[in-house]
């Protein structure tokens, strides 16, 4: 077994009600195509991967682990038969798992009805309005890992939740990891760039778990992203290799902006998607039967005039809504992405798109959800305020997603029949009772009337927001960690970064 975290109890979300692991939805998903055109967008990625096929590329290992399972392969071009991915994929891949954290209270489910919200990944850059916009330190990232720690609606760690460029580009993913076993106890994403450094990612978790319990139990999480179009380099499919001969799950998952790495068409993209991530997932069975996978999605558009990424577009909401059916088809997970805005500032703008992208995301019903909270200008920043803004949306869409409570103290009869007619309710038992429950209490909006919202010093969102991370921070309750496992990690860490010189490129 895990072992185990601090015994000290975090306080639940504002409002009193307790934090969950993950959202259970009770809500139906939102579908988008008929049967007809889910059999059409499958026959379409049936014919790209037999006729023009994916590459994977300087990877022999891959090569040959397709050859033996009868794909043509030519050069670094595979083809697959008709229907081989489908059956590869629903014949084995498991439809629910558990990922488990070092907590066991943070363990969350992936598949079936439940929901597990991350933080921002990869952005090189911060910001906050005290500072502005600038190269992330891993300063940066210890407060980023502290900060989500401290948000009840965020069920994961999460992994590169910024790039913090003041490390060595080679050997920084071993600070990130420690970091998050270090300064939270919730799971948290492996390295996925390469088979040294997933493999490095592996062995900290078995230091952290017990190597007979890695053995056994899902404890990392991998993404495997292609490089559209229909292409998986050995970077990506290194990390694969090492993660699924490891029973630890992968989310293959293509990275598009329509028009540029697929066609400009919802319908020509889907199939693309389709494609590369059945190619992916089918490599996972091939190399381990029973691995868990994920099918990804990050489809998005781009200007047609500029060339630049947007967000928050009605085709990127068709394009999730039509993947959650297309995984649901294939009994596997949905990965994919939330709060995504191409805004530079925590502004109207990126809270429109944000909210379009979770809200769609949740609606398909998908299972992982990357980037719910923090994501600016295209992924390239992080940025404090928006994590907090973020976070009371993730709130919300946990409570809308709860549906509708019909107990008997909600179905409120004996309220209404004490009141009775032209009454009201502030002061009757039932809401002394429930007020504190009842509704979601949001932490960013004003809600004063003008005046007392101008002596306050007329304060924005964004402005509102600066002030609620920092008492965040401040509020943050160290999980602990076991004083010989920290030894143990940082020894591990210690050594592997002696191993090789420092390098500012991966």
């Amino acid at each position: 077994m895990p072992r185990p975290g601090s015994k000290r109890q975090r306080k639940g979300p504002r409002g009193g009600a307790p934090r969950v692991p993950y959202i259970d939805r009770r809500l139906g998903t939102l579908n988008i195509l008929s049967e007809e055109g889910l059999c059409l967008i499958e026959r379409n990625a049936d014919q790209i991967l037999h006729q023009t096929g994916m590459e994977f590329r300087d990877d022999p290992e891959i090569l040959q682990i397709f050859r033996d399972a009868g794909c043509e392969v030519d050069g670094e071009r595979v083809r697959f038969a008709p229907g081989f991915c489908r059956r590869m994929i629903t014949d084995t891949a498991p439809s629910t798992f558990r990922q488990h954290a070092r907590n066991p209270a943070n363990t969350v489910q992936i598949g079936g009805s439940a929901s597990v919200l991350c933080p921002s990944w990869g952005p090189p850059f911060v910001h906050d309005l005290d500072r502005g916009r600038r190269y992330a330190t891993y300063q940066d990232f210890i407060q980023l890992v502290r900060l989500h720690h401290t948000i009840p609606w965020l069920h994961h760690s999460g992994g590169v939740v910024c790039e913090p460029v003041d490390l060595p580009a080679n050997k920084r993913h071993l600070d990130m990891l420690y970091a998050h076993i270090r300064w939270s106890d919730r799971c948290f994403m492996g390295a996925f760039i390469g088979e040294e450094r997933a493999t490095h990612a592996l062995e900290i978790a078995r230091i952290v778990f017990g190597a007979e319990y890695v053995a056994e139990n899902p404890v990392l999480y991998c993404v495997s992203n292609t490089n559209a179009p229909l292409v998986m380099d050995a970077h990506m499919s290194g990390s694969l290799k090492v993660n699924a001969r490891a029973g630890q799950p992968v989310a293959c998952t293509p990275w598009v902006l329509t028009g540029a790495m697929s066609p400009c068409t919802v319908a020509g993209t889907l199939a693309q998607v389709l494609a590369e991530t059945m190619a992916a997932m089918t490599l996972t069975q091939l190399i381990n039967p029973g691995t868990p996978c994920l099918m990804g999605s990050f489809a998005s558009t781009m200007s047609m005039q500029s060339g630049a990424p947007t967000f928050g577009t009605p085709e990127a909401g068709q394009m999730v809504l039509a993947a959650g059916q297309l995984a649901r088809r294939l009994d596997v997970p949905l990965h994919t992405v939330g709060a995504l805005s191409a805004s530079k500032l925590p502004d109207a703008q990126s809270q429109q798109e944000g909210t379009w992208g979770l809200m769609m995301a949740l609606f398909a019903g998908a299972n992982v959800i990357n980037h719910a909270t923090g994501w600016l200008e295209g992924g390239l920043v992080t940025g404090f305020e928006k994590t907090v803004i973020d976070a009371d949306l993730c709130g919300k869409l946990c409570r809308f997603f709860d549906g509708i409570d019909l107990s008997e103290n909600a179905q409120a009869m004996s309220a209404i029949a004490s009141t009775g007619p032209g009454a009201h309710f502030l002061g009757s038992d039932h809401t002394q009772a429930n007020f504190l429950t009842a509704l979601f209490r949001p932490e960013t909006p004003d809600n004063d009337s003008f005046e007392q919202w101008a002596a306050g010093g007329g304060l924005d969102t964004a402005q509102r927001a600066n002030r609620l991370w920092k008492e965040r921070l401040e509020s943050y309750v160290d999980p602990g960690l076991d004083p010989a496992t920290d030894e143990e990690l940082q020894d591990y860490i210690a050594r592997r970064k002696a191993e090789t010189p420092d390098r500012d490129y991966f």
